[in-house]
Protein backbone atom coordinates (compact mmCIF):
# COMPACT_ATOMS: atom_id res chain seq x y z
CA UNK A 1 0.00 0.00 0.00
CA UNK A 2 1.18 3.46 -0.80
CA UNK A 3 2.02 6.22 2.03
CA UNK A 4 2.35 9.43 1.66
CA UNK A 5 6.56 8.71 3.05
CA UNK A 6 6.71 6.65 -0.20
CA UNK A 7 7.15 9.42 -3.04
CA UNK A 8 8.09 9.77 -6.46
CA UNK A 9 11.66 10.43 -5.05
CA UNK A 10 11.49 6.67 -3.50
CA UNK A 11 10.95 5.20 -6.92
CA UNK A 12 13.29 7.50 -8.56
CA UNK A 13 16.56 6.51 -6.60
CA UNK A 14 15.12 2.79 -5.49
CA UNK A 15 15.04 4.15 -1.65
CA UNK A 16 12.88 3.35 0.94
CA UNK A 17 12.10 6.12 2.45
CA UNK A 18 12.28 10.10 0.93
CA UNK A 19 15.58 10.86 2.65
CA UNK A 20 18.57 11.83 1.32
CA UNK A 21 22.62 12.13 3.11
CA UNK A 22 24.38 14.83 1.23
CA UNK A 23 28.00 14.50 -0.41
CA UNK A 24 30.02 16.15 2.18
CA UNK A 25 33.62 16.34 1.66
CA UNK A 26 35.85 14.08 4.20
CA UNK A 27 32.61 12.64 5.99
CA UNK A 28 30.33 10.97 3.50
CA UNK A 29 32.33 8.11 3.40
CA UNK A 30 31.87 4.94 1.74
CA UNK A 31 30.92 3.07 5.17
CA UNK A 32 28.28 6.25 6.11
CA UNK A 33 27.13 5.65 2.89
CA UNK A 34 26.42 2.21 3.10
CA UNK A 35 24.97 2.79 6.48
CA UNK A 36 22.50 4.84 5.23
CA UNK A 37 21.22 3.36 2.47
CA UNK A 38 20.84 0.32 4.89
CA UNK A 39 18.58 1.91 6.97
CA UNK A 40 16.59 3.07 3.82
CA UNK A 41 17.78 6.82 3.49
CA UNK A 42 19.61 6.94 0.15
CA UNK A 43 23.79 8.68 0.76
CA UNK A 44 26.19 9.98 -1.79
CA UNK A 45 29.72 9.36 -2.04
CA UNK A 46 31.91 12.69 -1.87
CA UNK A 47 34.06 12.40 -4.89
CA UNK A 48 35.44 16.13 -4.68
CA UNK A 49 37.65 15.52 -1.60
CA UNK A 50 38.95 11.92 -3.21
CA UNK A 51 41.30 11.63 -6.17
CA UNK A 52 39.48 11.16 -9.04
CA UNK A 53 41.18 7.97 -10.27
CA UNK A 54 40.07 6.64 -6.29
CA UNK A 55 36.86 7.10 -6.72
CA UNK A 56 35.69 3.38 -8.65
CA UNK A 57 37.51 2.14 -5.80
CA UNK A 58 35.48 3.92 -2.91
CA UNK A 59 32.04 2.97 -5.07
CA UNK A 60 33.27 -0.74 -5.05
CA UNK A 61 33.90 -0.38 -1.45
CA UNK A 62 30.03 1.04 -0.99
CA UNK A 63 29.29 -2.19 -3.02
CA UNK A 64 30.74 -4.63 -0.50
CA UNK A 65 28.74 -2.80 2.46
CA UNK A 66 25.73 -2.49 0.96
CA UNK A 67 23.32 -3.47 -2.22
CA UNK A 68 21.21 -0.95 -1.87
CA UNK A 69 21.68 1.62 -4.51
CA UNK A 70 23.17 4.91 -3.88
CA UNK A 71 24.92 7.81 -5.40
CA UNK A 72 28.08 10.12 -5.96
CA UNK A 73 29.11 13.82 -5.77
CA UNK A 74 31.13 15.68 -7.68
CA UNK A 75 32.02 19.63 -8.59
CA UNK A 76 31.74 19.27 -12.75
CA UNK A 77 34.07 21.64 -12.89
CA UNK A 78 37.05 20.51 -11.29
CA UNK A 79 39.83 18.41 -12.39
CA UNK A 80 39.17 14.96 -13.00
CA UNK A 81 35.41 15.42 -13.68
CA UNK A 82 35.26 13.43 -16.62
CA UNK A 83 37.00 10.85 -14.59
CA UNK A 84 34.73 10.83 -12.14
CA UNK A 85 31.78 10.48 -14.66
CA UNK A 86 33.08 7.21 -16.09
CA UNK A 87 33.63 5.66 -13.10
CA UNK A 88 29.58 6.68 -12.12
CA UNK A 89 28.83 5.26 -15.22
CA UNK A 90 30.88 1.80 -15.21
CA UNK A 91 29.68 1.06 -11.74
CA UNK A 92 26.18 1.66 -12.51
CA UNK A 93 25.72 4.16 -10.13
CA UNK A 94 22.60 4.99 -9.50
CA UNK A 95 22.42 8.53 -9.22
CA UNK A 96 25.37 11.74 -9.78
CA UNK A 97 25.16 15.15 -7.45
CA UNK A 98 27.05 17.97 -8.80
CA UNK A 99 26.21 21.65 -7.71
CA UNK A 100 28.73 23.96 -9.05
CA UNK A 101 29.03 25.03 -12.72
CA UNK A 102 27.31 21.75 -14.36
CA UNK A 103 28.54 20.60 -17.74
CA UNK A 104 25.82 20.16 -19.95
CA UNK A 105 28.33 17.20 -21.82
CA UNK A 106 28.92 15.39 -18.92
CA UNK A 107 24.81 15.75 -17.91
CA UNK A 108 24.36 13.99 -21.09
CA UNK A 109 26.94 11.63 -21.14
CA UNK A 110 25.08 10.52 -17.27
CA UNK A 111 21.87 10.86 -18.88
CA UNK A 112 22.82 8.50 -21.78
CA UNK A 113 23.54 5.89 -19.36
CA UNK A 114 20.87 5.93 -17.21
CA UNK A 115 21.96 7.87 -13.92
CA UNK A 116 19.89 10.00 -12.34
CA UNK A 117 20.93 13.88 -12.29
CA UNK A 118 20.22 15.64 -8.91
CA UNK A 119 22.11 18.54 -8.79
CA UNK A 120 21.94 21.23 -5.65
CA UNK A 121 20.90 24.71 -6.51
CA UNK A 122 20.43 27.92 -3.61
CA UNK A 123 18.09 29.85 -6.06
CA UNK A 124 14.82 29.78 -7.77
CA UNK A 125 16.91 30.82 -11.30
CA UNK A 126 19.28 28.27 -10.99
CA UNK A 127 16.54 24.98 -10.06
CA UNK A 128 14.70 26.22 -13.73
CA UNK A 129 18.56 26.35 -15.38
CA UNK A 130 18.93 22.92 -13.59
CA UNK A 131 15.60 21.60 -14.91
CA UNK A 132 16.86 22.87 -18.64
CA UNK A 133 19.98 21.27 -18.26
CA UNK A 134 18.17 17.81 -17.88
CA UNK A 135 18.01 17.50 -13.92
CA UNK A 136 15.89 14.50 -12.61
CA UNK A 137 15.79 15.98 -9.20
CA UNK A 138 17.24 19.01 -7.68
CA UNK A 139 18.01 19.22 -4.27
CA UNK A 140 17.16 22.89 -3.07
CA UNK A 141 19.03 24.48 0.21
CA UNK A 142 18.01 27.40 1.70
CA UNK A 143 19.69 29.82 3.79
CA UNK A 144 19.54 27.00 6.91
CA UNK A 145 22.36 24.71 5.65
CA UNK A 146 25.87 24.35 6.26
CA UNK A 147 28.76 25.54 4.64
CA UNK A 148 28.09 27.76 1.15
CA UNK A 149 24.34 29.76 1.43
CA UNK A 150 22.27 31.90 0.11
CA UNK A 151 19.99 34.17 2.38
CA UNK A 152 16.48 32.62 1.26
CA UNK A 153 14.98 30.23 4.11
CA UNK A 154 13.86 26.69 3.24
CA UNK A 155 10.65 27.51 4.01
CA UNK A 156 10.49 30.00 0.98
CA UNK A 157 12.83 28.55 -1.39
CA UNK A 158 11.25 25.17 -1.29
CA UNK A 159 8.07 26.12 -2.63
CA UNK A 160 9.36 28.66 -4.84
CA UNK A 161 11.16 26.09 -6.79
CA UNK A 162 8.22 23.64 -6.01
CA UNK A 163 6.14 25.90 -7.93
CA UNK A 164 8.83 26.73 -10.91
CA UNK A 165 10.06 23.26 -12.01
CA UNK A 166 8.30 19.61 -12.89
CA UNK A 167 11.13 17.54 -11.34
CA UNK A 168 10.92 16.27 -7.71
CA UNK A 169 12.30 19.02 -4.95
CA UNK A 170 14.47 17.60 -2.09
CA UNK A 171 14.49 19.99 0.24
CA UNK A 172 17.97 20.83 2.52
CA UNK A 173 18.95 23.46 4.94
CA UNK A 174 17.16 22.92 8.61
CA UNK A 175 16.15 19.18 8.67
CA UNK A 176 16.31 17.24 11.24
CA UNK A 177 13.59 14.83 12.09
CA UNK A 178 9.90 13.27 11.04
CA UNK A 179 8.79 16.99 11.83
CA UNK A 180 10.83 18.34 9.35
CA UNK A 181 10.19 15.77 6.53
CA UNK A 182 6.36 16.03 6.78
CA UNK A 183 6.87 20.14 6.78
CA UNK A 184 9.00 19.57 3.67
CA UNK A 185 6.39 17.27 1.97
CA UNK A 186 3.71 20.51 2.91
CA UNK A 187 6.43 22.50 1.05
CA UNK A 188 5.82 20.98 -1.96
CA UNK A 189 9.19 19.08 -1.84
CA UNK A 190 9.11 14.99 -2.68
CA UNK A 191 12.02 14.09 0.80
CA UNK A 192 14.40 15.89 2.13
CA UNK A 193 18.09 15.99 2.24
CA UNK A 194 20.28 16.34 5.42
CA UNK A 195 24.17 17.53 6.39
CA UNK A 196 24.47 17.80 9.57
CA UNK A 197 21.81 15.49 10.72
CA UNK A 198 24.12 13.01 9.30
CA UNK A 199 27.31 13.92 10.70
CA UNK A 200 26.47 13.32 13.87
CA UNK A 201 25.54 9.82 13.89
CA UNK A 202 27.78 7.07 14.72
CA UNK A 203 29.23 5.69 11.26
CA UNK A 204 30.39 9.59 10.82
CA UNK A 205 34.15 9.26 10.09
CA UNK A 206 34.06 12.88 12.33
CA UNK A 207 36.42 12.08 15.16
CA UNK A 208 34.61 12.77 18.63
CA UNK A 209 36.47 16.36 19.45
CA UNK A 210 35.06 17.43 16.61
CA UNK A 211 31.88 15.94 16.81
CA UNK A 212 31.59 17.29 20.34
CA UNK A 213 32.26 20.98 19.28
CA UNK A 214 29.20 20.85 17.00
CA UNK A 215 26.87 18.71 19.73
CA UNK A 216 28.01 21.71 22.06
CA UNK A 217 26.85 24.38 19.58
CA UNK A 218 23.83 26.71 20.13
CA UNK A 219 21.72 27.85 17.54
CA UNK A 220 23.37 31.19 17.96
CA UNK A 221 26.74 29.65 17.48
CA UNK A 222 26.21 28.61 14.16
CA UNK A 223 26.63 32.11 11.57
CA UNK A 224 27.35 32.99 8.58
CA UNK A 225 31.15 34.86 7.78
CA UNK A 226 32.51 35.47 4.54
CA UNK A 227 36.08 35.38 6.64
CA UNK A 228 36.91 31.35 5.42
CA UNK A 229 37.08 32.02 1.34
CA UNK A 230 35.39 35.55 0.63
CA UNK A 231 31.70 33.67 -0.28
CA UNK A 232 29.04 33.56 2.79
CA UNK A 233 29.58 30.37 4.37
CA UNK A 234 27.76 29.07 7.38
CA UNK A 235 29.95 27.23 10.28
CA UNK A 236 30.19 26.92 14.08
CA UNK A 237 31.88 29.99 15.36
CA UNK A 238 35.61 28.85 16.80
CA UNK A 239 39.09 29.76 17.43
CA UNK A 240 39.86 29.21 13.57
CA UNK A 241 37.02 31.59 12.71
CA UNK A 242 38.05 34.53 15.26
CA UNK A 243 41.73 34.68 13.76
CA UNK A 244 40.28 35.23 10.80
CA UNK A 245 38.05 37.78 10.86
CA UNK A 246 40.67 39.51 12.77
CA UNK A 247 42.89 39.18 9.73
CA UNK A 248 44.04 41.27 6.60
CA UNK A 249 43.64 40.34 3.22
CA UNK A 250 47.72 39.69 2.75
CA UNK A 251 47.02 37.18 5.88
CA UNK A 252 43.98 35.86 4.16
CA UNK A 253 45.66 35.10 0.88
CA UNK A 254 48.93 33.50 2.38
CA UNK A 255 47.01 31.08 4.84
CA UNK A 256 44.83 30.28 0.83
CA UNK A 257 48.41 29.60 -0.84
CA UNK A 258 48.57 27.51 1.79
CA UNK A 259 45.48 25.60 1.44
CA UNK A 260 46.06 25.33 -2.31
CA UNK A 261 48.96 23.50 -2.11
CA UNK A 262 47.52 21.24 0.37
CA UNK A 263 44.70 20.74 -1.84
CA UNK A 264 46.81 19.87 -4.97
CA UNK A 265 48.74 17.36 -2.71
CA UNK A 266 45.23 16.30 -1.51
CA UNK A 267 43.13 16.00 -4.68
CA UNK A 268 46.27 15.14 -7.44
CA UNK A 269 45.45 17.86 -9.03
CA UNK A 270 48.16 20.17 -11.21
CA UNK A 271 48.57 23.66 -10.59
CA UNK A 272 47.42 24.31 -14.18
CA UNK A 273 44.32 22.34 -13.44
CA UNK A 274 43.52 24.34 -10.31
CA UNK A 275 43.88 27.59 -12.45
CA UNK A 276 41.29 26.08 -14.94
CA UNK A 277 38.98 25.09 -11.91
CA UNK A 278 39.13 28.62 -10.29
CA UNK A 279 38.86 30.18 -13.99
CA UNK A 280 35.71 28.67 -14.06
CA UNK A 281 34.51 29.16 -10.80
CA UNK A 282 34.66 33.05 -11.05
CA UNK A 283 33.20 32.76 -14.39
CA UNK A 284 30.24 30.76 -13.31
CA UNK A 285 30.25 32.06 -10.15
CA UNK A 286 30.56 35.95 -10.37
CA UNK A 287 33.42 35.55 -8.19
CA UNK A 288 35.99 38.57 -7.37
CA UNK A 289 40.07 37.68 -7.94
CA UNK A 290 40.18 37.29 -4.34
CA UNK A 291 37.46 34.69 -3.88
CA UNK A 292 38.45 32.68 -6.74
CA UNK A 293 42.19 32.69 -4.73
CA UNK A 294 40.84 31.76 -1.60
CA UNK A 295 38.45 29.16 -2.67
CA UNK A 296 41.04 26.18 -1.39
CA UNK A 297 40.34 27.01 2.04
CA UNK A 298 37.23 25.43 2.85
CA UNK A 299 38.17 22.17 1.62
CA UNK A 300 41.68 21.89 3.40
CA UNK A 301 40.53 23.55 6.66
CA UNK A 302 37.54 21.37 6.75
CA UNK A 303 39.86 18.46 6.74
CA UNK A 304 41.37 19.53 9.73
CA UNK A 305 38.70 19.46 11.95
CA UNK A 306 36.11 16.76 10.01
CA UNK A 307 39.37 14.47 9.46
CA UNK A 308 41.90 15.05 11.24
CA UNK A 309 40.32 15.90 14.29
CA UNK A 310 41.53 19.66 14.76
CA UNK A 311 38.07 21.90 16.15
CA UNK A 312 40.50 24.63 16.94
CA UNK A 313 42.03 25.10 13.84
CA UNK A 314 40.00 23.61 11.31
CA UNK A 315 36.64 25.09 9.44
CA UNK A 316 33.30 23.51 10.80
CA UNK A 317 30.78 23.93 8.17
CA UNK A 318 26.92 23.77 9.67
CA UNK A 319 23.71 24.48 9.42
CA UNK A 320 21.84 25.58 12.26
CA UNK A 321 20.69 22.31 12.98
CA UNK A 322 23.49 21.66 15.12
CA UNK A 323 22.04 24.13 17.61
CA UNK A 324 19.07 21.56 18.31
CA UNK A 325 21.14 18.22 18.18
CA UNK A 326 22.17 16.90 21.03
CA UNK A 327 22.94 13.12 20.27
CA UNK A 328 24.84 10.90 17.67
CA UNK A 329 22.53 7.90 16.75
CA UNK A 330 23.45 5.27 14.20
CA UNK A 331 22.43 5.62 11.00
CA UNK A 332 19.05 2.70 11.60
CA UNK A 333 18.54 4.44 14.51
CA UNK A 334 17.95 8.07 13.30
CA UNK A 335 16.11 6.96 10.14
CA UNK A 336 13.97 4.96 12.22
CA UNK A 337 12.69 7.43 14.16
CA UNK A 338 12.54 10.13 11.50
CA UNK A 339 9.68 7.89 9.73
CA UNK A 340 8.26 6.35 13.48
CA UNK A 341 7.79 10.17 13.95
CA UNK A 342 6.61 11.94 10.47
CA UNK A 343 3.81 8.66 10.79
CA UNK A 344 2.76 9.46 13.70
CA UNK A 345 2.57 13.37 12.69
CA UNK A 346 0.71 12.66 9.51
CA UNK A 347 -1.81 10.47 11.75
CA UNK A 348 -2.45 13.06 14.10
CA UNK A 349 -3.00 15.43 10.93
CA UNK A 350 -5.74 12.75 9.69
CA UNK A 351 -7.47 12.65 12.77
Amino acid sequence: MTTPLHTPLCDLLGSRYPIVQTGMGWVATPELVAAVCNAGAFGFLAAATLRPEDVGDAIAEIKQLTDRPFGVNFLMDAPGADVITESIIAHRVQAAGYNRAPSAELITRLKDAGVVCMPTCGAVKHAVKAEKLGADAIVVQGGEGGGHTGSVPSTLLVSQCADAVRVPIVAAGGFRDGRGLVAALAFGAKGVAMGTRFVLTRESPVPDATAQRYLQAGVDDVVVSTALDGMPQRMIVNELLRELESKGGVARLWLALRSALALRKTTGASIPDLLRSGLAMRRHERMSRAQMLMAANAPMLAKRAMQDGDPVGGYLPSGTVAGVIDDRPSCEELVARIVSEAEAILKDLGS
